[in-house]
């Protein structure tokens, strides 16, 4: 029993040398082209990295020589300790400004505001700057603006009667309304009525006039930029006219085509009046005096 197990041993062991796997041994060619590649690749590294060097090398000296440069230019802009002096720093105690172009009491458009009447020059001192301005009262708004002469361009004088007739002749034309939206108008409106333009305003009243059409909604937004334009265009005309604000109102609404019963009514009671207060005309008789 003990040879035929040791048989079997003997067996497996011969068998296991025999079908063992010999491990391939690699060709000296391979080995050959690994190593050149991993040569080539050491000579591109240190290239490379000498090319490096030299640029960080350049790159300093260039650097060295800039600052060099500019610690020159330090030094000759600089004042000695000795002969330090400090620059003068002048202050502006007057503005420049332009020739007056208006005088006082002159009546002068402030787009912003309307008509306004000029009082008084006066200067003021803004930020330790003396600025020489027009101050203007507004009559309407209960208030008092100032202007500096330099910025004198932002005023506009009055129309002229040419002008006005012009305007009235706009206030008479079809209104030129466009179908977009309101709000985009309303814009124009008040761009229109903020350039101080006349004939801009003479067409915001045009167009936002609804007459006596009491069918036709007028909404609060709208009635207020009419009211705004009217006013600034009834204030210019009645200063321009010379006349009262009664008789210019009733010159624009007959342009506009408002109040036409009202005013009938007032021209018929003004009629009555006069032939009333009139006294009776007595006929002329030819008489002869005699000496």
């Amino acid at each position: 029993m003990k040879n035929i197990k040791m048989s079997k041993i003997n067996l497996k062991n011969i068998l296991k040398k025999t079908f063992k796997k010999k491990p391939k041994k690699k060709s000296s060619k391979i080995i050959k082209k690994k190593v050149v590649k991993a040569k080539k690749e050491k000579k591109i590294i240190s290239k490379k990295a000498k090319k490096l060097g030299k640029n960080i090398k350049s790159a300093k000296s260039v650097q060295k020589k800039v600052e060099e440069k500019i610690s020159s230019k330090s030094d000759n802009l600089r004042i000695s300790k000795n002969n330090e002096t400090k620059p003068e720093i002048k202050k502006v105690k007057k503005q420049e400004t332009a020739k007056k172009e208006y005088k006082i009491k002159d009546f002068v458009v402030y787009p912003k505001h309307g008509v306004g009447q000029i009082t008084e020059f006066k200067k003021v001192s803004i930020g330790g700057i003396d600025v020489e301005t027009y101050v203007i009262k507004f009559e309407k708004d209960k208030a008092n603006g100032m202007v500096p002469v330099n910025k004198q361009s932002h005023l506009r004088s009055l129309a002229t009667i040419n002008q006005v007739n012009k305007c009235i002749s706009i206030l008479k034309s079809k209104p030129k309304i466009k179908r977009s939206m309101w709000s985009r108008r309303a814009q124009e409106y008040e761009a229109k009525i903020s350039s101080g333009k006349i004939y801009e305003l003479a067409e915001v009243v045009r167009d936002l006039n609804k007459g006596d059409d009491l069918m036709v909604d007028q909404s609060y937004s709208e009635r207020q930029l009419f009211e705004k334009a009217y006013e600034r265009i009834l204030s210019e005309f009645q200063i321009i006219l010379g006349v009262s604000t009664e008789d210019t109102q009733k010159k624009l609404d007959k342009a506009l085509k408002r109040n036409l019963e009202g005013q009938k009514k007032n021209d018929l009671l003004e009629t009555k009046s006069s032939n009333l207060s009139e006294p009776p005309q007595e006929e002329n008789s030819d008489t002869i005096v005699s000496e």
